[in-house]
């Protein structure tokens, strides 16, 4: 077999030397049906109606975070040595199937299946699935008998941890690193900006206390930063942080996640009804045949993103009034009105008054109060669909995982004077960042009661 080449617009060439055996290997799992699927689901699901550059793959994103992985191997094989090579296969084949199990539109998909009890709706049960049992796996199985167990281990996060997990999953692995980048080039963002090379010029290696309870057990090796990195360690936790508010969370990408969740929902709810002439579907439509046996793999596997999108023109003409508009809605990019019901609150709490000292925690108690009264207006209003959608996200600009696993899932630092310490504790910035929150409500424009309901509610708590 030729060496084979990939161009990619972030990397640029990505090359498989098909004379080791381990690139065989994964550039054969990469012809598998399950990796190719990969080819029809975005990485930013609905961004490209906010962004129209953001088109890329879930595929084109597992080859970057492969190379990523390679080039943060290349650092570990340093301090590690040849006695370490089992692991360093299992990271790498990781770094490239990590993704697999993803569903259409990923996370909203799987918030239809937490509403359903859809098992495989889950991108990562359907990985483990897919990379144990079936083409994918007996692709990686040219590894060795037990290859795609230990790889599926890896990506669980069981069995023994090494610095190699660190690759795949950590605050600082291989995953981010290729799609904070690419996620930033492909959008056109200006935010977000990382000085890659840097970093990893000034990536280390060493041993780390772990412990439970402040107890500690042992040493684990991990990624350490140098202490001539530790600005452009700042700029990559800020600069992960800053793609939430201004891509992942945008306000028109998440209304259509939310009317995409209700589309689903009601989809799902009519088949297993026996009503599947209402939704404008054929019988061998695979939403159709995965709402009757959503456990199933190759039922699974037969959705992607071209699937949905090529099913929203004959839905529009749906016997079901609700399936008709939510699908014409996404077709045409006719989204729900947002009202933000976090930033109205927030400049209706007056940060001079006696709750300035607290004002985090008065603002989330009103924005709670206000979704209760927002969802029991909905309860006593009832429709087909809900007239108010509630939408609330959080994100944390960098969490400190506690207990074994804490040193292999944070920014580590050297000091100067050769300790290893958490970034949060040697940079002000970092340590100074607080989480980002939104409480929005979507509804349709022409709802114009239920869009007065929602500003008086907000009127109404602001003002006890």
């Amino acid at each position: 077999m030729p060496k084979q080449r990939i161009r990619d617009p972030l990397h640029n060439l990505i090359e498989f030397d098909t004379d080791q055996h381990l690139e065989r290997t994964l550039w054969r799992a990469l012809e598998t049906r399950p990796l190719q699927r990969l080819r029809r689901i975005r990485q930013l699901g609905f961004s490209e109606l906010v962004y129209p550059g953001a088109t890329h793959s879930r595929l084109a994103h597992s080859l970057g975070v492969f190379k990523t992985a390679r080039e943060l191997m290349a650092i570990v094989r340093e301090r590690a040595g040849e006695q370490w090579e089992a692991r360093e296969h299992c990271a790498l084949a990781a770094a490239l199937v990590h993704d697999v199990g993803h569903g259409p539109f990923s996370h909203a998909f799987e918030t239809v299946g937490k509403r359903l009890g859809l098992r495989l709706a889950n991108h990562e049960r359907m990985s483990d699935q897919l990379i144990r049992n079936g083409e994918l796996a007996e692709a990686l199985t040219n590894m060795g008998s037990g290859f795609a167990n230990d790889v599926a281990d890896m990506i669980k996060k069981e069995g023994r941890q090494t610095v190699h997990n660190a690759v795949v999953s950590s605050q600082f692995d291989a995953d981010r690193l290729d799609y904070m980048r690419r996620d930033r080039l492909m959008t056109g963002s200006q935010h977000s900006a990382i000085d890659f090379q840097w970093l990893l010029a000034n990536l280390e290696i060493a041993d780390v206390s772990v412990g439970v309870d402040d107890s500690q057990t042992g040493t684990v090796p991990t990624f350490v930063i140098g202490p001539k990195a530790i600005h452009a360690a700042e700029a990559y936790v800020l600069g992960l942080f800053q793609l939430y508010p201004t891509i992942y969370f945008h306000k028109a990408t998440r209304g259509a996640e939310k009317i995409l969740v209700e589309l689903l929902v009601r989809v799902v709810e009519l088949v297993r009804d026996g009503s599947v002439q209402k939704i404008g579907l054929p019988d061998t439509h695979p939403l159709v045949g995965f709402a009757i046996a959503p456990d199933s793999v190759d039922t699974a596997l037969m959705l992607d993103d071209t699937v949905f999108w090529g099913a929203l023109s004959q839905m529009s003409e749906a016997k079901d009034k609700p399936i008709a508009e939510l699908s014409r809605r996404l077709r045409d990019r006719k989204l729900f009105k947002c009202f933000d019901i976090r930033a109205e609150v927030t400049n209706a709490l007056d940060p001079r008054s006696e709750q300035a000292p607290d004002l985090v925690a008065a603002i989330d108690k009103s924005c709670a109060q206000v979704r209760e009264s927002i969802e029991d207006w909905c309860d006593a209003n009832k429709s087909d669909l809900p007239r108010l959608i509630v939408d609330e996200a959080e994100r944390s600009p960098y969490k400190t995982e506690s207990g074994s696993r804490g040193p292999t899932e944070q920014i580590n630092v050297r000091t100067e004077g050769g300790n290893t310490v958490d970034l949060k504790q040697r940079s002000d910035v970092v340590a100074a960042l607080k989480d980002f929150k939104l409480t929005r409500v979507y509804c349709r424009k022409e709802d114009g009661e239920a869009l007065a309901t929602a500003r008086s509610i907000v009127r109404a708590e602001v003002s006890r």
